[in-house]
C-alpha cells in the first residue's frame, strides 16, 4: 500500500510509519510547510492527497502539554478540527481518491461516566474533550460523503517508555512517590503503541470496519488497580495519595477530564473487526513496555 500520514513525527505516528514500512508497505509524511500543507492556513494542495491507497490523521497540538487556557483550548480544538476538515475537503476533490481515511480521536468523546462499560453504540457525553472529540470525527463528513470510507480511531491512553502519559509517571514512581490519584475509583482505557499501531493497520486492511473503533485494550483498570499494578512492576511503593483537589489545583479544568473523569471503554468494533491484542493484560503490558 501507498500510505500518507499527517502527524508523523508523534508518538503513535512515528511508531505506525515504522510499522508500515517494516511490513513493506510506501509510507509518505505530510509534514507542516512542505507541499503546501499548512492546516492554520487552511492551504494543502489537492495533488498532496492523490494516489494513496489511506491516509491517515494523527496530528493535533498536545492535550496535556499546557494548563487549558480559553487559548489553548482552541488551539487543542482548531489543530484537529479545521486540519481533518482540510484533508476531507482536498480528498473529495481529488479524483484519484484513497480506499480510506483513519482519523485520531479519542475515548474521551464519552465524557466521564462511572463504572458503564462503554462501545461505540455509546452517546457523546459532555465536556470540553467530549466537545472536541466529536467535532474531530464530524470534521471527516466530507471524505465519507465523497465514498471514502471513514475510520475514527478513538484513542485511550497510550503506553509507551518513551512518551505519553507512562513516560510522565514514570520519574517520581520510580522515586517512590507514585500513588492513587482521588478516589482511585475512577477507570482508565489504556493500550500500548504496539497494539494501536497494530490496530491502525488492521482497520486500514479491513474493508468494512468503519465509523467509532476504540482503541483501547479488553480491560480497563480503575486508578488504583493502575497505580498499584505499576507500583508493582517497578518494584516501588505507591503509597503518596494525591487528593483530588491538588490535582486539580495544579492543573485546573485539564485534571477532572484527563485524570479524575472515569471512562470504561470496550474495544467491540475491533473484536468484530477480527483484531487480537498482543498484550491485552495491563501487567503484561506495563512489564513488555517498560
Amino acid at each position: 500500500m501507498r500510505v500518507l500520514i499527517a502527524g508523523s513525527s508523534g508518538l503513535v505516528g512515528a511508531a505506525l510509519s515504522e510499522h508500515l514500512s517494516n511490513l513493506g508497505h510506501d509510507v509518505v509524511p505530510l509534514v507542516r510547510g512542505l507541499g503546501g500543507w499548512n492546516p492554520a492556513l487552511g492551504e494543502l494542495d489537492t495533488h498532496r492527497v492523490k494516489g494513496y491507497d489511506a491516509i491517515v490523521h494523527l496530528g493535533g497540538a498536545g492535550i496535556a502539554d499546557k494548563r487549558w487556557t480559553d487559548d489553548y483550548k482552541q488551539t487543542i480544538r482548531n489543530s484537529r478540527v479545521n486540519s481533518t476538515a482540510l484533508l476531507a475537503s482536498r480528498m473529495a476533490q481529488t479524483r484519484d481518491k484513497p480506499k480510506v481515511f483513519v482519523v485520531a480521536s479519542a475515548v474521551g468523546i464519552y465524557g466521564s461516566r462511572g463504572s458503564r462499560l462503554l462501545t461505540e453504540d455509546d452517546e457523546p457525553g459532555d465536556g470540553f474533550l467530549a466537545e472536541v472529540a466529536g467535532d474531530w470525527e464530524a470534521a471527516a463528513d466530507e471524505a465519507r460523503d465523497a465514498g471514502i470510507r471513514v475510520a475514527h480511531a478513538r484513542l485511550g491512553m497510550v503506553l509507551d517508555r518513551r512518551g505519553g502519559a507512562l513516560a510522565k509517571m514514570r520519574l517520581p514512581f520510580k522515586l517512590g512517590l507514585g500513588g492513587v490519584i482521588g478516589n482511585g475509583e475512577q477507570y482508565w482505557s489504556w493500550i500500548t503503541l504496539q497494539d494501536v499501531v497494530r490496530a491502525i493497520t488492521h482497520v486500514i486492511q479491513t474493508e468494512d470496519a468503519v465509523g467509532p473503533v476504540n482503541m483501547v485494550a479488553p480491560h480497563a483498570v480503575t486508578c488504583y488497580e493502575f497505580v498499584k499494578t505499576l507500583g508493582r512492576v517497578l518494584k516501588r511503593p505507591t503509597i503518596l495519595p494525591t487528593p483530588a483537589f491538588a490535582v486539580k489545583l495544579a492543573m485546573g479544568e485539564m485534571a477532572n477530564e484527563l485524570l479524575l473523569a472515569s471512562t470504561r471503554v470496550d474495544p467491540k468494533a475491533l473484536r468484530h473487526a477480527g483484531f487480537t491484542f498482543d498484550l491485552p493484560q495491563l501487567e503484561d503490558a506495563l512489564r513488555a513496555v517498560l
